[in-house]
C-alpha cells in the first residue's frame, strides 16, 4: 500500500490507482487527487515504462493527471450506474489483456456516477489508428451497441492505453472481480497479463 504523500516508487514493480472516491469527489472526480505528491511519482514511473492501471476513479485520476487523454464526464442517464457489465476485449497487444483473446466478452462491476469518456475527434482517431481502445461496453454476446452503453461513453469506450502501451484506464473494477467468492474472477485475467508482462527470463 502507497500513501497520498510517497513519493519514491523506485521499489515499485507495478503501480495500481484503485476505484472509491478521492477528496469526496469535489469539483470534477480525480482532478484533487492528482495533486497529491504520489501523483508527480507515479508520472516518473509511468515515464520509465512501468506498468501503470487505474481503474474506476483511478481512470479518472489519470485522466486528469495528463497520463491519458480525454475526460470521464457525468453518466449521460444523470443516474449512478452499480451493476455487473459485460466487456468486450478489443486488443490482445497490450501488457494488461495478453492473456485474453480479442472479442472475449468478460464480465466486471461498474460503480460510477462519472463514467463518461470523451475526447475530441482527432484523440478518438489516435485512439483507433493505434489499436489503444482495449475494452468496450458490450452486450452479453459481444455486440457494442447504444443499449449496451450504461453512461453515453463515446464508441462505447470502457478502457484505453496511453501512447507507450503502459498505462491503462478502465471505468470496471477487475479488483472486485477477481475471486468468485465475491461473483466472479473475469478480473483475474487482467492481473495474470501484467504478471506475464512482467516476467524476467531467467538466464540460463
Amino acid at each position: 500500500m502507497l500513501w497520498h504523500e510517497d513519493t519514491d516508487l523506485s521499489g515499485i514493480d507495478a503501480v495500481v490507482v484503485p476505484g472509491g472516491f478521492s477528496y469526496g469527489d469535489y469539483l470534477r472526480c480525480g482532478a484533487l487527487a492528482r495533486f497529491s505528491p504520489v501523483m508527480e511519482a507515479v508520472k516518473r514511473e509511468a515515464e520509465r515504462g512501468k506498468l501503470v492501471l487505474g481503474s474506476c476513479n483511478g481512470f479518472q485520476i489519470l485522466c486528469e493527471a495528463g497520463l491519458l487523454p480525454g475526460v470521464l464526464m457525468r453518466n449521460d442517464v444523470m443516474q449512478f450506474r452499480c451493476q455487473d457489465q459485460p466487456l468486450r476485449v478489443e486488443t490482445g497487444n497490450t501488457a494488461f489483456t495478453n492473456t485474453v483473446e480479442p472479442g472475449t466478452v468478460l464480465q466486471m462491476p461498474i460503480s460510477h456516477g462519472e463514467g463518461n469518456y470523451h475526447c475530441d475527434d482527432e484523440t478518438l482517431a489516435q485512439l483507433m489508428e493505434q489499436d489503444r481502445i482495449v475494452f468496450r461496453y458490450c452486450d452479453a454476446n459481444g455486440l457494442v451497441t447504444p443499449e449496451a452503453n450504461p453512461n453515453g461513453s463515446r464508441e462505447n469506450i470502457a478502457g484505453i492505453l496511453n501512447e507507450h502501451r503502459n498505462v491503462l484506464g478502465m471505468m470496471p473494477h477487475p479488483e472486485r472481480a477477481s475471486e468468485a467468492l465475491l461473483g466472479g474472477t473475469d478480473g483475474l485475467l487482467v492481473w495474470q497479463s501484467m504478471l506475464r508482462a512482467m516476467e524476467v527470463p531467467v538466464a540460463g
